[in-house]
């Protein structure tokens, strides 16, 4: 048995795969994608076959693959000096460090960071932290939550209570947060102008507030540009008018930026471009380029400042929480940021990226594109309008066609009907416009495969 072959066999024996169908690999089945190396923007499978990585290994691998000796180093460092510590009332030089270098770089009035593992642990980290704010204010009634349709905010329980896709949620009853969802920003199929659905989404949150009660409800959950659904932009003046609305009736406004935040969206905080200041922003993935696991919450001075009063406690902690090994990790990826100008090329290249993904639209299974910076959607419809497939032809298009093709054609993407169906495409920030172009080109030969396979062209000639 060749080391592929044992790496299958041992993987379909013995390792559970995260939101798989983990019966669909092993003998009889599909071939499981084992990766084993990385090199710039490209991973390399156990059989020597290489991707373009246009997913970012799920929008985490901001700087790419070809940074790992120096990572290295930055890790053996910290290893061989001090290879753990708490921040339970305790600290270590890395994560003070860290802690300041990040503060610098949020937006004005955010001076905080708490450390975590992940996007869902940030996510709570949020919620408890927003709880503590209200308790100290005198307010400890405002137990409710808002977040949007369709967001994914993470499946830890908690997070999972704000998550707005019904089929994650339901096997595991009732929530532990009372969650109300609002629509999202998705413009596809509305028939308003951008400044009329600006308009409708803010009065359906600020009529979602009324019913709940206003001095119920503790905070506003949003992603600046939402994932799930397929990178879902906001209308102009979008995020200005939660802000306003938010403080209108003492409700604490929370950035989900799992995904958009370190670079993604060609700023250190995606929320920036949108023209407003949140009171809490989640991050994790693109903190250290995933080149280790970490995460952070960033919190406003006027949400931490009741932590400082008195003898009160935190009542939050989490054992690797600021680890010091990944605090390194993130130390240096910001060093790399500033040097390699990470921001800068996806600014100057989203433009480049955009007109090129909107030149899908030729495809008559596309029917809209989407995105922002380098974090781009395409949602496929059977009619080239605005159609929707059915859940048996979801299930063709998405689990059985465009895996295998997606993986012909040397690209990593990512097909997706939490919402509606989409393909969505986050080339790593070191992407220059040659990879960006040799992405479209792979995605636009399984576009046009696609088209044939589901008979869209032939659906619309009739």
């Amino acid at each position: 048995m060749s080391d592929h072959e044992r790496l299958q066999q041992d993987a379909h024996d013995h390792l559970l795969l995260h939101f798989a169908r983990n019966g669909a690999f092993g003998p009889g089945a599909s071939e499981l994608l084992v990766l084993e190396r990385g090199e710039g923007p490209y991973v390399f499978d156990t059989k020597g076959r290489r991707y373009l990585d246009g997913l970012s290994s799920l929008f985490c691998a901001q700087i790419g693959y070809s940074f790992g000796e120096e990572m290295a180093a930055a890790a053996a460092g910290q290893l061989t000096s001090l290879a753990f510590n708490t921040n339970w009332a305790t600290a270590h030089p890395p994560a003070i460090e860290l802690a300041t270098r990040l503060a610098e770089r949020a937006p004005d009035g955010i001076e905080h960071v708490f450390f975590t593992n992940g996007g869902s642990e940030s996510v709570e980290t949020a919620w408890k932290l927003v709880r503590q704010y209200h308790v100290a204010a005198g307010e400890p009634q405002r137990t409710k939550a808002i977040a949007r349709k369709t967001a994914y905010h993470g499946v830890t329980l908690g997070a999972l209570s704000f998550t707005g896709v019904a089929g994650m949620k339901e096997p595991f009853g009732r929530p532990a947060v009372e969650t109300i969802h609002v629509s999202n920003t998705n413009a596809f199929r509305r028939p308003e102008s951008e400044a009329e659905l600006c308009d409708a989404l803010i009065a359906e949150l600020e009529q979602a507030i009324a019913d709940a009660g206003p001095d119920t409800v503790a905070m506003v959950i949003a992603e600046p540009v939402q994932n799930a659904g397929g990178c879902l932009v906001p209308p102009d003046g979008y995020w200005p008018r939660l802000r306003e609305l938010c403080d209108r009736h003492g409700i604490l406004l929370v950035a989900d930026e799992v995904i958009t935040g370190f670079g993604r969206l060609g700023e250190w905080f995606g929320v920036t471009r949108f023209g407003a200041t949140p009171d809490l922003i989640t991050t994790a993935k693109g903190i250290t380029s995933a080149y280790a696991p970490m995460g952070a919450v960033f919190v406003s001075d006027k949400v931490a400042q009741p932590l400082y009063e008195g003898t009160r406690t935190l009542l939050h902690g989490i054992t690797f929480g600021g680890h010091p090994v990944s605090a390194a990790i993130a130390l240096k990826n910001i060093e790399i940021f500033e040097r390699e100008g990470i921001l800068e090329n996806v600014r100057a290249n989203e433009a480049h990226l955009g007109a090129r993904m909107n030149e899908l639209r030729s495809l008559p299974i596309v029917g809209d594109v989407r995105g922002a910076g380098y974090f781009w959607a395409v949602e496929l419809v059977p009619d080239g309008a605005e159609g929707r497939f059915d859940a048996d032809q979801r299930e063709e298009l998405l689990r059985r066609f465009l895996p295998g093709r997606l993986l012909e054609a040397g690209l990593i993407a990512r097909g997706d009907d939490r919402g509606d169906t989409v393909v969505q495409v986050a080339p790593p920030l070191i992407a220059d416009r040659a990879v960006l172009d040799e992405l479209v080109e792979r995605l636009s030969t399984v576009l046009s495969a696609a088209s044939e396979h589901m008979d869209v062209g032939i659906l619309i000639e009739r």
